[in-house]
């Protein structure tokens, strides 16, 4: 297994995946589809890539004891691996390309001698498997913290949630004077070029997501880190690739070197990018190895070659990860003080912030942080921008989870999208008869619950000052609905007597969508807000007696 034949095979691999990726993320969203506009559904979700994911398969599995629908495809990937080694981070894998082709770019402050010694092995790459005993022992204690770190999410926040959003708001800019222009060739050509972009990318409506700078920021600097370190975050940190390199200690190709042929020119250490070592003089990795075959590429004397029992020795190759007891015993311990830790704080308990808001058919608290893993596949489909990552209303253990901002957008009685979109079942797949917010499908009392909505009545227009309006009635989407009106006597500042009817809910029908909140037309704090409380998936969070 040699030559330019595999390298260039190994190329397609990799811009097919990453075309893939980007091409089921731009899908992962809402967008028209032929016929009736009132049953949508996903096309292509991105989520197939997180159920080949094994890191995603293997903590699920420790946190919840049961294996969630699509997660066994990670198979195709792990048993592979214990035949071939890493071929999914120098082959499929779309951020170990993107770092790949950054690392690969010859720069004029880092060549010869410096660049082969960036690509020596260091001892710095064990990080990685420190961080992933960290995340499958927090998985066993039922706390999802691998998802900050899995690479598929990483991408999909970074890029679904800022890089894309940002995408979206340049090339609206730039075609607004196209199509705002008073020729009307000229509005014409931006009409249709927006249409053309629509359809490839561009979301109908311009996104905005909580913390979407920053995201993008650690993307930009994983990227750049890439330039100075080949590979930098599949090295040093990536959790996936130390759990593939764990596996493929075991795996039946393993490379073969010749020697006596070797001059030791070191050109195959100059392209390396897994940090492996290829060269003659040192002993090669393999579970640092990513199949990249170009130190078999580069080599002038075709001393090295890729096979099937290759038949080395210790003396000539490191099998397993290096990592040492110290190492191993720091990253169990981590592991075991990280999760009640991270419970410990106020997040978790009594005084939860009343205004984390999970989705509809969200499990309840302990079991969501068991699942989640922070991918932001929820947040990109939610058709009205409500959900956003979450920073600190659920404790450090929550952050980056998703949650209803009612302010920003309010969740679509109809809409189940989150809930198709989730790949680990954190949010349960319902439909919209089980989620039970239209007239007619589902009775009342079955309705999924999350939280219920209250008036400040100090801010209220008819209720502090006198005022008609009606909006937050209006816009309550349950039938009947939950805002009713009841008209009372009051004094205006004139002290004349005047009608007007003021707002009440009724939390038997409330759903806690946050359609009054967001449309409430104060515009510094709404009149009407929703908490939590009431939420179905929680017993301790009800409002109300069953009545029987």
């Amino acid at each position: 297994m040699a030559g330019p034949r595999w390298t260039q095979l190994r190329r397609l691999s990799q811009g097919f995946f990453l075309l893939l990726f980007l091409a089921l993320l731009v899908l992962t969203a809402l967008r028209p589809l032929p016929g009736s506009a009132s049953d949508i559904h996903l096309r292509g979700p991105v989520r197939l890539f997180f159920e080949w994911d094994p890191l995603v398969a293997l903590s699920n599995a420790l946190a919840t004891h049961a294996l969630y629908r699509g997660l066994l495809w990670s198979l195709l990937i792990l048993i592979p691996t214990l035949f071939l080694g890493r071929f999914f981070c120098g082959w499929i894998c779309p951020l170990g390309t993107l770092q790949q082709f950054l690392g690969s770019r010859p720069s004029q402050a880092k060549r010869g001698k410096q660049r082969i010694e960036s690509n020596r092995y260091k001892h710095w790459q064990t990080i990685k498997y420190v961080v992933l005993l960290v995340g499958l022992v927090a998985a066993f204690f039922h706390s999802m913290l691998l998802g900050w770190l899995d690479p598929f999410s990483l991408l999909v926040r970074s890029v679904g949630l800022s890089i894309l959003p940002a995408a979206n708001s340049a090339v609206r800019a730039a075609l607004a004077p196209l199509e705002h222009s008073n020729s009307a060739l000229l509005a014409r050509s931006g009409a249709i070029l927006h249409d053309i972009l629509q359809f490839l990318f561009l979301d109908f409506r311009q996104p905005h997501y909580a913390q979407s700078f920053f995201f993008g920021l650690i993307f930009l600097l994983l990227l750049a880190a890439s330039l100075r370190v080949t590979r930098f975050w599949c090295r040093a940190v990536c959790p996936l690739g130390a759990l593939l390199g764990v596996l493929s200690r075991w795996s039946i190709l393993g490379l073969k070197k010749d020697l006596a042929h070797c001059n030791n020119c070191n050109r195959c250490e100059l392209h390396c990018q897994g940090g492996d070592d290829p060269i003659g003089s040192a002993r090669w990795r393999k579970s640092e190895c990513m199949l990249c075959l170009n130190c078999v590429d580069a080599c002038p004397e075709h001393s090295l070659s890729f096979r099937f029992f290759p038949g080395a020795d210790r003396s000539t190759q490191v099998a397993g990860p290096d990592l040492g007891r110290r190492q191993a015993l720091t990253g169990l311990a981590a592991g075991v003080a990280a999760v009640p830790l991270l419970r410990a704080d106020t997040g978790q308990g009594k005084s939860r912030d009343p205004r984390l808001i999970r989705p509809p058919g969200a499990l309840e608290e302990s079991g969501f942080l068991a699942r989640c893993i922070r991918c932001g596949e929820c947040i990109k489909v939610c058709p009205n921008n409500a959900l956003h990552p979450a920073l600190s209303e659920a404790g450090l253990e929550g952050l980056w989870t998703p949650t209803l901002v009612p302010r920003i957008g309010y969740c679509e009685p109809s809409c189940v999208l989150c809930s198709e979109a989730c790949p680990t079942g954190a949010i349960w797949q319902i439909t919209p008869a089980e989620k039970g917010w239209v007239a007619g499908t589902a009775a009342r009392q079955d309705s999924l619950r999350i939280g219920t909505a209250f008036y400040d009545q100090g801010r209220c227009l008819p209720w502090a000052m006198a005022t008609q309006c009606i909006v937050c009635e209006e816009w309550c989407p349950v039938s009947p609905k939950a805002i009713y009106l009841h008209e009372a006597q009051v004094i205006d500042a004139a002290g004349n007597a005047k009608t007007v009817r003021q707002p009440r809910v009724d939390p038997s029908r409330c759903v806690g969508c946050g359609a009054c909140e967001y449309a409430c037309p104060l515009q510094d704090r709404p009149a009407v807000y929703v908490t939590n409380i009431g939420e179905s998936r929680s017993p301790a969070s009800q409002l109300l007696l069953n009545r029987t």
